[in-house]
């Protein structure tokens, strides 16, 4: 999906909230308000170069491939929680997080694919 492990943290850390990401990629990113630190985290994650393929880390493709994920995946842990109280079962939690998570990653990749 060309995703970085940068984007894979930030994936995980939002579990918790999909506000996370962004605070996440600032830190990797080592994005502060200090007077010298001139680039903001746009501008580093544009300069962001793949080592592998020496071209952009960030590209349209992985762009949309990254807002379909979030459309589709279950990335809030509050949702979980409230799920498991009012079924009294983790075979709900398990089945939600676990379609919802494949639904996200498969359409994700065609995206990534189709826009590549």
């Amino acid at each position: 999906m060309g995703f970085d492990w940068k984007i894979g943290i930030a994936l995980l850390t939002s579990f918790a909230a999909r506000e996370v990401f962004v605070g996440t990629m600032a830190t990797l990113y080592s994005v502060d308000d200090s007077e010298d630190n001139t680039q903001t985290l746009r501008q580093k994650m544009q300069s962001d170069i793949n080592p592998r393929t020496n071209k952009p880390t960030y590209t349209p493709a992985v762009g949309f491939a990254l807002l379909v994920f979030y459309a589709f995946a279950m990335q809030c842990m509050s949702t979980l929680a409230i799920t498991k109280r009012e079924t009294g079962s983790w075979k709900w939690v398990f089945l939600m997080l676990g379609y919802m998570t494949i639904l996200a990653y498969v359409a994700a990749w065609l995206v990534y694919v189709a826009m590549r």
